[in-house]
């Protein structure tokens, strides 16, 4: 007689990864939660009475092949982080904050170790962003999957006030582009990566120029910008987010401005990380070919007035954030 188990699902497995992951999902939830671990589906309380016209803002993403670097590197604890991350920027861009999250976790063959170590990550992201880990999904599928592989994504949902919106205001010629940095990579060009670098650099060895091995300066953490945004997202001065994902600068810049508008920007007036350097130089890269991919060191870009630069700076300031005037908008 052929069992589940022994086709390759283990359901008692599952069920103790659910136990060891209560407890960091549970340390996500506030007054708002109204559902438990184990549920069909994760029940929220919205706090629309804080709102005139709240409306709904939701996305939904997952890592790429920066897993294979946790793979290889056997480190798990960041991806979750910088899924959540990633998320909260994504919405961030039309003016919405974070309410929940779910997650969705796949593997050929399931191992409880790493998937407390993903899911510590989503905990540690979701309280950084007061963000409820409210649901999610385990599933093990053999033959779908390498038993050493696992794939996760997540969807989030946040609510803003409709008014506030960012996609309902207006980019105008002469506005300004003022750059927020990224650590690193965070989720985006692990495939052209990955192709340079591990033909060259061992997993664990530590690369002088980097100051660290080239596994953790793969996996730091997607930067999430809720908190030096949160509270200038109602200013009128800022007329736009951009978050630098797939596409880079140049093609996520132009999905936020009005038609008939371009970007002109300064590739000068800032200085590309040493990761960005070392990809171009050991894969012998045209720069068109970096910058498309690729974030070059710049996370969120700011559209501005021109004429409250003065105020973002003061802002920026009390967050202890750097910034870079990258350039302006101007007409096609």
């Amino acid at each position: 007689m052929t069992t589940y188990k022994e086709a390759g699902v283990d359901i008692d497995a599952a069920n103790e990864g659910l136990k060891r992951i209560k407890k960091h999902v549970s340390e996500t939830f506030n007054k708002y939660t109204l559902s438990d671990i184990g549920s069909f589906g994760g029940c929220f309380n919205l706090p629309i009475n804080k709102y005139k016209n709240p409306v709904l803002v939701s996305s939904v993403d997952g890592v790429g092949t920066k897993l294979l670097i946790a793979s290889l590197a056997s480190k798990h604890d960041t991806i979750g982080q910088c899924l959540v991350n990633h998320c909260v920027n994504d919405i961030l861009v039309i003016g919405a904050k974070p309410l929940f999250f779910l997650d969705y976790f796949a593997a050929g063959k399931l191992d409880n170790d790493i998937l407390e170590n993903t899911i510590k990550g989503f905990s540690k992201a979701c309280k950084e962003n007061g963000c409820v880990l409210i649901g999610g999904e385990t599933a093990e599928m053999p033959g779908f999957y390498d038993d050493n592989k696992y794939d996760v994504s997540g969807t989030i949902v946040g609510i803003a006030e409709k008014n506030n919106m960012l996609p309902n205001r207006k980019t105008e010629e002469g506005n300004l582009l003022v750059g927020l940095y990224s650590n690193g990579l965070h989720t985006n060009g692990y495939s052209l990566a990955r192709k340079v670098l591990l033909s060259k650099y061992r997993i664990g060895e530590h690369i002088d120029r980097l100051g660290c091995s080239i596994d953790d300066e793969l996996l730091k953490v997607h930067r999430s910008y809720l908190h030096v945004m949160d509270d200038i997202l109602d200013k009128p001065w800022l007329r736009s987010l951009s978050h630098i994902t797939g596409g880079g600068i140049i093609e996520n810049t132009h999905r936020v401005l009005d038609q008939g508008q371009d970007i002109n920007v300064d590739w000068s007036s800032w200085k590309w990380p040493e990761i960005f350097k070392m990809i171009q130089e050991d894969g012998n890269i045209r720069r068109e070919d970096m910058i498309r991919p690729f974030n070059l060191g710049i996370g969120l870009i700011l559209i501005i007035d021109k004429n409250h630069l003065p105020d973002l700076d003061t802002h920026l300031k009390n967050k202890n954030e750097d910034y870079v005037v990258l350039g302006d908008v101007v007409s096609k």
